[in-house]
């Protein structure tokens, strides 16, 4: 017996810290992909490369990503079994509409602003989804959490009105910068807003699992994609010049990382919080500009980036609690 329990004691604190690691490795994983992601984007990703066909690809890698996963943990048959046409499209049509125009949208925004200037930009859709989150869900805000947001805006501010200028002097492609790189990036983060706040209510009201969601999602936003390329500039070019013109070996290395990318998010999303990865992910961003385009962060960026790792720090620490009423 003395034997026997001497055994288990050995055995057991594996088998609690194995979820831990695991967490941590999708944390570490994570990080990694999000602060590489807008580089290697840039890197890999020509410019000529049409938008709608990278992010069709994109969606498709979802697709397959989540399927595998799905029958790795056995649920697929149960999950097919249960799911319905009607279902999905209350679910997940709209956010998949949004979301397939804000990845165009980040798209464009890749190829015109550097890597830290874009990651900085992109986190005000924290701002977006606490704003859509408490017109559709009623979900509040703490107070620090409100000053928090406003942080964040202040730093989009000045890194917007910095950056634009700082090219205007520098050269004549400020409108550029400003059309292309700053405007879409900022529309992206307030459609990411929205459709986050309708994946939380699907999630709460309808019940769908991250990995059904992430199949819905990418089906349907594939679906409006091509119904847009009937009329759009992007479909005149794949019929002229062919779906894959631009692309290399190495365009689907920003693909896939983007596609894995949004099955991490699902994952960390269950398991923690996702405020280190954020923080730590911008750092990795400037780090790794430095490091393979030997482009230091602007003034602009320095000044922007405490104001935005502060805010996302304190919005993540001091969460709206509601107040018990007194009897």
């Amino acid at each position: 017996m003395a034997s026997a329990a001497a055994t288990a004691h050995r055995k057991g604190p594996p088998r609690q810290e194995s979820p831990r690691a695991m967490v941590w490795l999708y944390l570490t994983l994570l990080t990694l992909q999000y602060g590489a992601q807008p580089l290697i984007s840039k890197r890999f990703i020509r410019r000529d490369v049409i938008v709608t066909s990278s992010v069709l690809a994109c969606e498709m890698a979802k697709v397959i990503c989540a399927l595998f996963l799905l029958s790795k943990e056995g649920s697929f048959k149960r999950l097919w079994k249960e799911w319905t046409l009607v279902g999905a499209l209350t679910a997940s049509g709209l956010p998949a509409a949004i979301y397939a125009l804000q990845n165009s949208l980040l798209q464009i925004s890749y190829k015109n602003l550097d890597s830290l200037t874009f990651s900085i930009l992109n986190q005000t859709k924290l701002f977006f989804t606490a704003f859509f989150t408490y017109l559709i869900l009623g979900q509040k805000q703490s107070p620090k959490q409100i000053g928090a947001l406003t942080l964040l805006i202040v730093a989009a501010i000045l890194l917007s009105v910095g950056e634009s200028s700082g090219k205007a002097s520098a050269s004549s492609n400020s409108d550029q910068v400003l059309l292309y790189g700053i405007i879409p990036v900022m529309i992206a983060s307030v459609l990411s807003g929205l459709a986050s706040s309708l994946c939380q209510w699907a999630s709460q009201v309808k019940k769908h699992t991250s990995y059904i969601m992430t199949v819905e999602m990418s089906f349907v936003g594939s679906l409006c994609l091509l119904a847009s390329t009937y009329k759009s500039p992007d479909g005149e070019a794949i019929r002229k010049y062919g779906f894959f013109h631009g692309w290399t070996v190495w365009t689907l290395i920003p693909v896939v990382m983007n596609a894995v990318g949004g099955i991490l998010v699902g994952l960390v999303t269950a398991h923690a919080g996702g405020g280190f990865v954020i923080v730590s992910a911008l750092l990795v961003t400037a780090m790794l500009q430095f490091l393979f385009d030997g482009k230091p962060p602007s003034v602009y960026c320095l000044a922007a980036l405490p104001l935005v790792i502060s805010s996302i720090v304190i919005y993540q620490k001091y969460p709206y609690v509601a107040r018990k009423k007194e009897d």
